[in-house]
C-alpha cells in the first residue's frame, strides 16, 4: 500500500481501515511512520491506540519515545498503557525509570504484568525488589503471585537475603495460592533459611502447598 493510500485509510471512519493502514506502515521507514502514527494517538477506539503503541515499538525514534511517554501518562485505557509500556521497553535502559514510575502509579494487573515482563531481562535486582514489594502491597492476587515469582531474579545478588526475608514472611499467608507460590520460589534459593521454610511448608494444612513444596525439595 502506498503512503497516499495509507493516509486515506488512517482518516477512514471505519476502524478496520485504520488498523489496516497502521499494519501497512510496517513496510515504510521510521521517519515516515512515526508522524503518521502520532496522528492517531487520540483515536476514539482503544484498539487503534493499542496498534499505534505497538507500531512505535517497531519504528523507534526520539519522537516515538516521547509519544509513548505521552500514552503511558495520559491514555485512560490500561490495554493501551500496557502496549505502550512494552514498546517503551524496546528502547532499552533509558526506559527503565519511566516503567518503574508507571508501575508505582498504576495498580491495574495487566499493566503491572506487562511491566514485569518488559523488564525481565534488563532491570537490576534493586528494581525487581522494589517492584515486587509494590506488587505485594497491592490488592490483585495475580500481581502478588507474579511479584513472588520475580523475586527469583534476585538470586545470587547482594539483595538475596532481603528477597528471602520477603518470602519467609509470606509463608504464613492466609492465601493458599501465595503459600504455594512461595514454596516454588524458595526451592530456587540454596540457603539454610530457605530450606528450613520448605520443611515448614511441607507440613502445610493444604495439600496443594504440600505438593508444591515437595516438588521444590526434589
Amino acid at each position: 500500500m502506498q503512503i497516499n493510500e495509507i493516509k486515506a485509510f488512517l482518516d477512514s471512519p471505519d476502524p478496520q481501515n485504520r488498523i489496516k493502514a497502521i499494519i501497512e506502515l510496517r513496510n515504510h521507514p521510521a521517519n515516515v511512520v512515526v508522524p503518521l502514527l502520532k496522528q492517531r494517538i487520540y483515536d476514539k477506539e482503544f484498539v487503534i491506540r493499542s496498534y499505534v503503541a505497538m507500531g512505535l515499538g517497531y519504528k523507534m525514534t526520539d519522537e516515538g519515545f516521547d509519544i509513548l511517554l505521552n500514552l503511558i501518562d495520559n491514555d485512560a485505557d490500561p490495554n493501551v498503557k500496557a502496549e505502550a509500556a512494552n514498546s517503551l521497553s524496546k528502547y532499552g535502559e533509558k526506559s527503565i525509570p519511566y516503567l518503574v514510575e508507571l508501575f508505582r502509579k498504576e495498580s491495574h494487573w495487566l499493566l503491572r504484568q506487562s511491566i514485569f515482563a518488559a523488564l525481565s531481562e534488563m532491570a537490576s535486582p534493586d528494581v525487581f525488589l522494589k517492584l515486587s514489594l509494590w506488587g505485594l502491597d497491592g490488592d490483585d492476587l495475580t500481581v502478588k503471585l507474579a511479584s513472588i515469582s520475580y523475586l527469583q531474579n534476585i538470586k545470587g545478588t547482594s539483595l538475596e537475603p532481603e528477597a528471602i526475608n520477603v518470602l519467609l514472611d509470606l509463608c504464613t499467608s492466609d492465601i493458599v495460592a501465595i503459600r504455594k507460590q512461595v514454596a516454588r520460589v524458595l526451592g530456587d534459593f540454596d540457603t539454610p533459611e530457605a530450606k528450613a521454610a520448605l520443611v515448614q511448608l511441607r507440613e502445610d494444612e493444604d495439600h496443594r502447598v504440600v505438593g508444591a513444596t515437595l516438588e521444590a525439595l526434589l
